[in-house]
């Protein structure tokens, strides 16, 4: 194998899919970057048996080949490089020579034919997404998944497709994430999947905020891809039955208050400072008149802080965990929030005051008598 490629280009490729690399593998060439250089392309492949990802490249095509280099070995050397072409060359005893500039490497490479084969979707159906909706979409929800291998099926996120509506949901056991987006659904059949959070944050990275092009979504049986621009990720689905979640939003609320999400975030911010690592110590809100009255009291201290609100909860106590509580209020994206609530043990719901698609709702703690 031969080829001749701009080094940014083959960078920005090579960093994409080391992200699918296994770290430790008792297959080496799992540990490595898959070049086959076909028919005038380049085409880069990792696959950690959870994850796979690859994306072709333009290069000049000298001479035919494959070979695979550690990926760790490999992003590390890109980085350091000069900027400019480069080429790559190995032989049929895997020596390797990679050259840019002045700078040369000699290594020796792995066996193509030791690297495993990528599984393979066979699409019952595909869904298109804008590729910057679709990044929203995940950021949206995606913090929400659990990350305890106890409960595997939520570890993921559930896809519902119907009705020109694309729904996204992630629970923990203590929180939920929902967003909700119209979508062309064309005479696509509805369906819903679980596709595990750790694939949707690697598909996260490939999107572009402001990209326009379509993300196409295939599924198959056991696996389904994400095609993004000329890179492609496949991952497994999660089998199960996802939880009703609709039955656990409430329809009616004793109490709806509005209040600035910036202004809230710093006040919780500066009174979680108390909460050292390790610590499950809640925050405690007294909902009064136009006021929010935040409280934290921990072994390493005490803090207080108060936030302006639209409305009032007549001076309900209620205590939450502040990350639980920050994510929900970091991931929403308008200035002015609705916070709904029943009593201190009824969930709280965090929606977008006018407006918005996406739907939190925190579990809270149970306060201790004289907290």
């Amino acid at each position: 194998m031969k080829i001749l490629c701009e080094k940014n280009t083959l960078q920005t490729a090579a960093a994409n899919v080391s992200r699918a690399a296994a770290s430790k593998s008792p297959v080496p060439a799992m540990e490595g970057i898959l070049f086959e250089a076909r028919q005038g392309n380049l085409k880069l492949t990792a696959f950690d048996s959870k994850i796979g990802m690859y994306t072709f490249m333009e290069a000049d095509i000298q001479q035919e080949g494959s070979v695979v280099l550690p990926a760790r070995f490999l992003v590390d050397l890109l980085r350091r490089l000069p900027d400019g072409m480069m080429s790559i060359e190995s032989d049929e005893n895997l020596s390797v020579s990679i050259r840019c500039g002045r700078t040369e490497f000699h290594l020796i490479g792995l066996d193509p034919d030791s690297f495993p084969e990528l599984n393979v979707v066979n699409p019952r159906q595909t869904i298109r997404i804008p590729e910057g909706l679709l990044k929203s979409m995940i950021n949206q929800t995606v913090f929400a998944v659990s990350t305890s291998d106890s409960r595997p099926l939520y570890m993921g996120v559930l896809f519902e497709v119907g009705a020109g509506e694309l729904t996204m949901v992630a629970i923990d056991g203590y929180r939920m994430a929902k967003r909700n987006e119209e979508i062309e659904s064309g005479g696509m059949e509805p369906c819903s999947f679980i596709i595990p959070g750790t694939s949707l944050n690697e598909v996260e990275r490939l999107c572009a905020a402001d990209g326009k092009d379509e993300v196409v979504i295939a599924l198959g049986d056991k696996h389904a891809s994400f095609s993004v621009e000329n890179t492609v990720l496949i991952t497994r689905r999660l089998e199960g039955e996802f939880m009703n979640y609709r039955k656990s939003i409430p329809t009616s609320f004793r109490y709806e208050i509005i209040v600035e999400r910036e202004e809230m975030i710093r006040v919780i911010d500066r009174v979680s400072l108390v909460i050292k690592e390790k610590q499950n110590s809640p925050v405690k809100m007294i909902v009064g008149e136009g006021l929010l009255q935040f409280f934290c009291t921990t072994s390493f201290g005490h803090a207080e802080d108060v936030c302006i609100c639209e409305g009032s909860g007549e001076g309900m106590r209620i205590g939450f965990n502040d990350r639980y509580f920050m994510d929900a209020l970091k991931a929403a994206n308008e200035e002015k929030l609705r916070i709904s609530m029943n009593t201190p043990t009824a969930p709280i719901i965090i929606e977008a005051a006018e407006g918005g698609q996406y739907l939190y709702m925190v579990l809270p703690v149970r306060l201790r008598e004289g907290d």
